[in-house]
């Protein structure tokens, strides 16, 4: 059974127009769960999707860079971006491989960027920490437009089944306008059917909902 856009604008109206309005923004989430599949035996997949709206303006990124790629992040305005750091090869060395300090550093932000000029010397002055914790820098072409990369980052979810067939993907928040949202869950939920053996019919329970707000019960 698919999901219409009416089902998806119903549950959008009542979470759009909280009874409590909340001193943050509040991110708005598509809450999984699937039926007939099992994690064990079924194929597991993981796989990302840019949606046409981006999800999370403030999402914060530390672009390590060499003289090319902040020059370009310069002329861009990107430095101008608060949720946007931009750090050279001489401030990582000053990290001297120290774990609690590169961890603590790391969880300063969702999203680390590198040139590639740089991207091998990265292990060499922070040792291994960034690839246990699973987020080694993604890597910034010397032709790459570094404004649509940082965009793109901030449009891109990613669906991973691993041992449980619970899943979870942020859309957008309470900033974004109804139909912009709309669009954005109807693209998440026709690529993860597209990973699905059965497509919908892998599909138990599907719900929306905002940080703070009641749950919306799209399918289940």
């Amino acid at each position: 059974m698919q999901i219409t856009a009416k089902t998806i604008d119903t549950a959008l109206e009542g979470i759009l127009n909280p009874i409590k309005k909340r001193k943050f923004l509040e991110t708005i989430e598509l809450q999984i769960g699937l039926k007939d599949y099992d994690p064990q035996r079924d194929k597991r997949f993981n796989g990302s999707i840019r949606l046409p709206n981006s999800i999370r303006q403030k999402l914060k990124i530390c672009i390590i860079a060499d003289a090319k790629t902040q020059e370009q992040a310069t002329d861009e305005g990107l430095i101008k971006d608060g949720n946007v750091n931009i750090m050279n090869y001489d401030q990582l060395r000053a990290f001297n491989k120290q774990k609690k300090v590169i961890k603590k550093w790391q969880k300063s932000y969702k999203q680390l960027m590198c040139s590639e000029s740089l991207i091998r010397q990265i292990p060499r002055v922070m040792g291994p920490q960034l690839g246990k914790i699973g987020t080694f820098p993604q890597t910034i072409g010397p032709n790459d437009n570094l404004a649509k990369k940082i965009i793109d980052s901030r449009s891109t979810i990613k669906f991973q089944l691993k041992k449980w067939t619970c899943l979870s993907a942020t859309v957008g928040d309470l900033g974004m306008t109804q139909e912009e949202l709309r669009q954005n869950i109807m693209m998440a939920l026709s690529f993860l059917v597209s990973k699905l053996k059965k497509g919908w019919g892998n599909l138990k329970q599907i719900t929306l909902k905002s940080t703070m707000g009641k749950p919306f019960r799209l399918l289940g």
